[in-house]
């Protein structure tokens, strides 16, 4: 059975590493060492993520954990430089993503995202459209690897699970991804990808990126 999809991540796949200036301006509000901020800002990520908070909600509980008193402009400013973070792109992902596209393949994003940052991105991305799917955890109110989103992604689709290949960043996304029965491989560089695509016998079917 041939591939039929590919199915991208999109932190650190799709995108570039988180903008270094919007990190810094979160620091600049809170006024918050990086280290205390991390900890307190991935503390509560996965209910954001899964569509539990908002945006504003996930700031407004992070100023509080940290004994901040902020008032709703200083919150949505938060929202807005959280969002601008994670608003990069890795360009060749997107120019493989078209040559894919040209080859005949369904291509999807399937991301573990928050309401504030899909919102910046289709203020910023002219090329959302270009994916024939677009799953966002926050919507269905569940995460990788939660084997359910995986299949909903199948579903919008309509591929078999050994038709669809996902590239993510984590490899417990890409265990969850291959107990549904689907292929997948790690992303770390676009080099190291093209080396696991070729290992795989990948690019009897892909173009390489």
């Amino acid at each position: 059975m041939g591939l039929r999809a590919v199915v991208f991540d999109y932190g650190m796949v799709l995108s570039g590493p988180p903008d270094a200036a919007a990190h810094g301006e979160l620091q600049r509000i809170t006024g918050l060492s990086a280290e205390r901020l991390d900890s307190i800002y991935w503390a509560d990520r996965l209910a954001f993520d899964s569509g539990e908070l908002t945006g504003l909600a996930f700031w407004r509980k992070i100023t509080n954990d940290a004994g901040l008193k902020m008032d709703e402009s200083a919150l949505e400013e938060l929202n807005l430089w959280d969002a601008r973070m994670w608003t990069t792109v890795n360009p060749a992902m997107l120019a493989w993503q078209r040559r894919l596209k040209e080859r005949g393949l369904l291509t999807a994003i399937l991301s573990n995202l928050g309401d504030n940052v899909l919102a910046n991105m289709k203020r910023e991305y002219e090329w959302l459209p270009q994916f024939d799917v677009h799953v966002w955890s926050y919507q269905l109110r569940m995460v990788k690897p939660d084997a359910a989103i995986y299949r909903h992604t199948l579903k919008e689709l309509g591929t078999q699970p050994k038709e669809t290949l996902f590239i993510d960043d984590r490899l417990v996304n890409i265990e969850g991804a291959r107990a549904v029965g689907m292929q997948g491989i790690v992303f770390s560089t676009v080099e190291q990808l093209r080396a696991d695509l070729a290992a795989a016998d990948f690019d009897a079917e892909l173009p390489l990126p």
